[in-house]
């Protein structure tokens, strides 16, 4: 037989188990939770950006791309780079090589290749431009303005800006940093040679307006000359057929003009002699 004071005693211990239970649960649902902030077991790379994975300090092979990853607590440290293009301007004093002092501002755009984050890291840090772009840029500017003379520096601008960036592409590919692009703001130079420049620039203006003044003039010799050569040729031609026929004709065509303008008053002359009368002869013989 089954006592009944073992089955009251049996049901109340259930009874309290069941009463417990939810209460422990809830604490160690609680107690996973605070862990699970404690330690954020996971990382979010943002857009534009790569998470070098860092196992105890050590640089893993493996990146992180962009959104949500896990990782192991306490083990694992994810630093985050950014890949994005970046943009540094630089200002770098260099020489001609006609040692003329030049001043340059230049803007590069680059960016980390992104499945090289680590190696970056690894290799320089973060600090990167400080350590490798801005250095780079001053020797790559002195190396590449010493091949040319200042005069060249401005009319083969786009010649120098190429072999810049080249140049620059190549030294900073090595530590897998990409060029998108590169330009010359603008160069400065001495004084003195800035005055020496505008002089020539206005010699030769002054000199290509008298080169036109003398084209000009040339012209109109030359035309002045076809002139006078048409003007001859015309005489010429008229001499040419001039026949006596014609100047008796030109002689009796002024003494009918000179009649006409005659008022039949004949001039009143002294002293000895006859009056004249012109081409009276000349009408009477035809």
């Amino acid at each position: 037989m089954i006592d009944e004071r073992d089955v009251y005693e049996a049901k109340k211990a259930v009874q309290s188990v069941m009463k417990d239970v939810p209460v422990k649960v809830a604490v160690i649902i609680g107690v996973i939770l605070i862990g699970f902030l404690f330690f954020k077991p996971w990382v979010q790379i943002g857009p534009g950006e790569r998470g070098v994975v860092l196992n105890f300090g050590a640089v893993q092979k493996n990146v992180f791309g962009e959104g949500l990853h896990f990782r192991i607590p306490v083990v694992q440290n994810i630093v985050s780079m950014d890949v994005k293009v970046q943009k540094s301007v630089t200002n770098a004093a260099a020489a001609s090589s006609d040692l003329q002092e030049v001043s340059s501002d230049v803007a590069l755009n680059y960016h980390i290749i992104p499945d090289k984050a680590n190696l970056v890291y690894q290799t320089i840090g973060i600090h990167f431009k400080e350590r490798i772009i801005d250095p780079a840029v001053q020797e790559v500017v002195k190396a590449v303005t010493a091949r040319y003379t200042a005069e060249e520096l401005i009319t083969k601008r786009p010649a120098v800006s190429e072999a810049m960036r080249s140049t620059l592409d190549e030294r900073l590919m090595v530590h897998n940093i990409a060029v998108d692009a590169f330009s010359i703001v603008g160069f400065s130079f001495s004084k003195a040679f800035t005055e020496a420049i505008e002089s020539k620039q206005t010699a030769e203006q002054l000199a290509l307006k008298a080169k036109r003044d003398l084209d000009r003039i040339k012209i109109e010799a030359e035309q002045t000359i076809v002139a006078a050569r048409a003007e001859a040729e015309s005489l010429r031609l008229q001499r040419a057929n001039i026949s006596t026929d014609l100047i008796e004709l030109r002689k009796i065509e002024a003494n009918l003009r000179a009649i006409e303008k005659w008022d039949g008053i004949l001039p009143q002359v002294t002293g000895s002699g006859t009056i004249p009368f012109i081409g009276v002869g000349d009408i009477q013989k035809k």
